[in-house]
């Protein structure tokens, strides 16, 4: 289907969301989608070095070992030089309320 646009679909196709958005709007939207790319491609090869480093074959058997408890809290880290957006990662524990 996308494919088949001719070129006046897609330039009206641009107009529409120039006039939805605003061109002042746009650009942020932009950097914004760029930051969020960058941080999943990140995220990606941490996980899949995460998955290669336990993907390794041991010895013991899985009733041997005993997952790994880590006593730091691991950074989510954004695009290099945004350190605004690092947030700590950590497991989620039940809050009380008084």
């Amino acid at each position: 289907m996308i494919g088949n646009l001719k070129p006046l679909e897609i330039v009206l196709i641009i107009a529409v969301i120039l006039l939805l958005f605003g061109a002042k709007k746009l650009p942020d939207m932009a950097r914004s989608l760029g930051k969020s790319a960058r941080i999943l491609k990140s995220e990606a090869k941490a996980m899949k070095k995460d998955d290669a480093a336990t993907a390794t074959p041991t010895t013991e058997t899985v009733d041997d070992t005993v997952p790994p408890q880590s006593t730091t809290a691991r950074t989510i880290q954004a695009a290099p030089g945004d350190v605004t957006s690092s947030r700590p990662v950590s497991e989620a524990k039940p809050t009380t309320q008084s």
